[in-house]
């Protein structure tokens, strides 16, 4: 049986300020060198710096709802799907998938998939991916290295994880999702992974041979939740 591999490609790593040409390069042919061996994706992008750039601009000429960034957001990342669809060409599933929730049929190995509604962040998404392949691990690409027991921005103490029981990260996140929230697995995604019992896999998708290492069931640098 073919596996299918459900990978959450943060924004920061598409756009970290410009697009990162290099890194996307070198993704795919990552990405398509298992895919010679039988395996399938699920790639979910995220919005990443872009989005946060129009979200700031409409907080400063307005005052946005919610929902309003949301939606910025979600238009930010669609655009970062249609590149990824484009740049695997013949190896990607004819159209972006939005509603995850759904029976997924692959006409092609690697399918792309952006957001479908406001309330939560891309990695609700990704949640579903899983939920609707039957996955029970999915992959976290940003520029986050670990998680850790508290902000390390705000504490120089805090210590890095390298597993983490879910009800334990749920502890040390915020409890509702807001539009930007910075959090290396959003509040709504979670409480949806514990219940289904799916564990995620947080690490930083730059060097890329992090990645290579997890995929070839390598050590990997990271933390898992579970």
């Amino acid at each position: 049986m073919e596996e299918t591999i459900i990978i959450s490609l943060g924004g920061s790593m598409i756009i970290p300020e410009e697009i990162d040409v290099d890194f996307l390069r070198e993704f795919k042919s990552l990405i398509l060198s298992h895919v010679a061996k039988g395996k399938k994706f699920v790639i979910i992008c995220g919005g990443g710096k872009i989005a946060r750039k129009y979200q700031a601009v409409a907080k400063i000429l307005t005052e946005p709802k919610d929902i309003d960034l949301d939606w910025i957001g979600i238009a930010s990342l669609k655009l970062n799907a249609e590149l990824l669809r484009v740049i695997f060409g013949e190896y990607a599933h004819d159209v972006v998938v939005s509603d995850l929730r759904n029976p997924i049929i692959f006409n092609k190995p690697v399918l792309v998939g952006s957001a479908h509604q406001p309330g939560w962040s891309s990695d609700m998404d990704t949640v579903w991916a899983a939920q609707t392949v039957g996955a029970k691990k999915l992959i976290n690409l940003s520029n986050v290295d670990h998680v850790y027991d508290a902000d390390p921005r705000i504490n120089p103490n805090a210590k890095k994880l390298e597993n983490i029981s879910w009800a334990d990260y749920r502890k040390i996140i915020p409890k509702e999702w807001t539009s930007g929230l910075n959090s290396p697995f959003d509040p709504i995604a979670s409480e949806l992974a514990q219940k289904e019992g799916i564990s995620v896999m947080i690490m930083n998708g730059k060097p890329l041979d992090n990645l290579k290492n997890y995929l070839n069931g390598e050590k990997f640098e990271g933390t898992i939740i579970s």
